[in-house]
């Protein structure tokens, strides 16, 4: 006899899907602050094992979590006061040979046209550069410029506050993060969330931290590897190397790019040779080695995966959106492994 599927669709189901639709324009709505909320989470997540280590040691968690802040803030700030002169020495330098640099690499071996040398009564490139600098100064000196300037910085100073003051409150509370998601999701599926929260917390915060250190032995790697070849700039270029690579996969190949523009500038195509095997090293190391351990082994994410939330997150969110591709594609993955295993269920069932 023949089977006969009907699919009723009740009011109750309808007014879900509008309710749902709702919620998902106002979230696309308020996107920035999604977004800052989500950071908040991530940073809440990742400081928790150090508060959880001040905890065991019977410090209560206020302070522990005081401590961690004092601590990551503190070296924030050490780092700065250091090494922001000599970076910002070395980056003014590097945009000041910009020129050059650009020149010195249109080589015409590879296919691309001489570019008009630069003289003392100046030439096109200088042309273009002063025309570009005069738009920035008109634009800097007028009303208007003045107030879309003050907007962005204030508005960059008030996102950055925000998201410190709401990881501040998410790590105060043991349950805050979990209270947080009951607030925000229908209650039949509350304990799924929190529980799907949990499995991907712990995997998020390994992450993060993994991610920090990988940036770390990178930035410091090609630090000594550019003074040993002696190009210029070696700080600023470790520093780019460093803050790059908490892009996964596309981040050292983007920094080794420029230092092998300003290594053939400075030293010809030899020194540009060696300075891109340098990079092809380090990455080589990094993606065979050390990031295998911290995204495969630690968070579980194939790397297909990775690279489709990298692409996703940066066409909708931008760069940091780039920066929350894994913790993003963490939960999914949970979330896609709960799919998985409730259909062979009902498959065997």
């Amino acid at each position: 006899m023949e089977k006969h599927t009907s699919i009723s669709i009740t009011s109750g189901t309808f007014v879900r899907a509008i309710f749902i639709a709702a919620v998902a324009y106002m979230a696309w709505i308020l996107r920035d602050l999604v977004l800052l909320v989500i950071t908040a989470i991530v940073i809440a997540t990742a400081i928790e094992p150090g508060v959880v280590f001040f905890m065991k040691r019977k410090i209560p968690r206020i302070i522990s979590v005081v401590v961690m802040y004092a601590i990551v803030l503190g070296s924030l700030f050490s780092i700065t006061y250091f090494f922001l002169p000599p970076i910002l020495a070395d980056a003014q330098g590097v945009v000041t040979q910009l020129p050059q640099y650009l020149e010195s690499f249109n080589l015409p071996m590879l296919g691309i046209p001489e570019l008009t040398p630069i003289t003392a009564q100046g030439g096109s490139l200088q042309s273009l550069l002063e025309t570009i600098f005069s738009y920035r100064t008109a634009f800097a000196d007028s009303s208007e410029g003045a107030l879309r300037l003050a907007s962005v910085i204030f508005g960059g100073l008030f996102s950055l506050i925000l998201v410190i003051v709401l990881s501040f409150y998410f790590a105060l509370q043991e349950t805050g993060v979990e209270d947080f998601l009951r607030l925000v999701t229908p209650s039949r599926q509350e304990d799924y969330i929190v529980g799907l929260w949990h499995r991907a917390q712990k995997k998020i915060g390994q992450w993060m931290q993994g991610q920090l250190l990988l940036s770390l032995i990178v930035g410091v790697t090609v630090y000594l590897g550019l003074l040993i070849l002696g190009v210029p700039y070696a700080l600023f270029l470790a520093i780019m190397a460093a803050v790059f690579d908490l892009i996964p996969i596309f981040g050292s190949f983007i920094a080794g790019i420029a230092a092998a523009i300003i290594a053939f500038a400075s030293g010809g195509f030899a020194l540009a040779l060696l300075v891109a095997g340098l990079y092809f090293i380090v990455n080589q190391f990094e993606a065979h080695l050390i990031y295998p351990l911290v995204v495969n082994k630690v968070v579980g994410i194939p790397p297909l995966l990775v690279i489709l939330a990298l692409i996703a997150g940066g066409t909708l969110i931008g760069f940091l959106g780039v920066l929350l591709s894994v913790p993003f594609a963490a939960v999914l993955r949970e979330f896609l492994n709960d799919y998985d295993q409730h259909k062979r269920s009902a498959v065997t069932a």
